[in-house]
């Protein structure tokens, strides 16, 4: 990869408010010198260095891990709004993550490719909320009803549990609505 690409996605991400934050997860210590030196560079071309380079002082970060395991694995935990692999197989990566609001794959996939071009929504979880939502997609657009049944044996199996749940929140009815079924 070429350090100056990267240096460039990462100052893309800068550039949008002095809160924003610009991580690069690499296993190679010298690349990540490069990347470095190469934000240093690249701030001093761009129209809104001012906020690029505090969101860069505040909240980017260059981290070296050990191996790609470990960067799974906090990938996984920091669970970017965006997230881009340029690994040799980025595909095989990607199968391993669990959070991340969109992804794109490979180095010539910047995620300007994603805001503008490529199509995906660019209404994502951020501050990490992509552990637990995705992107706005047509789902969110749908009705769903979940349903529940149970027959006798089903009852006699949790309703105790449902009993003793509503008897701790002081739901006298709801505890009670259980319990005449079981007697």
């Amino acid at each position: 990869n070429d350090p100056a690409h990267v240096a460039m996605d990462l100052l893309a991400q800068a550039e949008h408010d002095e809160a924003a934050q610009s991580i690069l997860i690499t296993d190679d210590a010298g690349f990540a010198a490069a990347v470095e030196a190469a934000v240093e560079a690249a701030l001093l071309t761009l129209p809104r260095r001012a906020i690029a380079a505090a969101s860069w002082a505040a909240h980017g970060a260059v981290v070296l891990v050990r191996d790609w395991d470990e960067a799974v694995a906090l990938t996984n935990r920091l669970a970017p709004e965006h997230l881009q692999i340029m690994t040799a197989e980025p595909a095989a990566l990607f199968g391993q993550i669990r959070h991340a609001g969109a992804a794109f794959l490979g180095r010539w996939c910047p995620e300007a490719l994603g805001d503008y071009v490529a199509g995906p929504n660019h209404v994502l979880p951020t501050g990490r909320s992509a552990r637990f939502a995705s992107g706005l997609s047509v789902f969110d657009f749908l009705k769903r009803t979940t349903w529940v049944a149970a027959e006798q044996a089903g009852l006699r199996a949790i309703g105790p549990a449902a009993v003793a749940l509503a008897e701790a929140e002081g739901l006298t009815a709801h505890g009670q609505s259980v319990a005449l079924r079981l007697a």
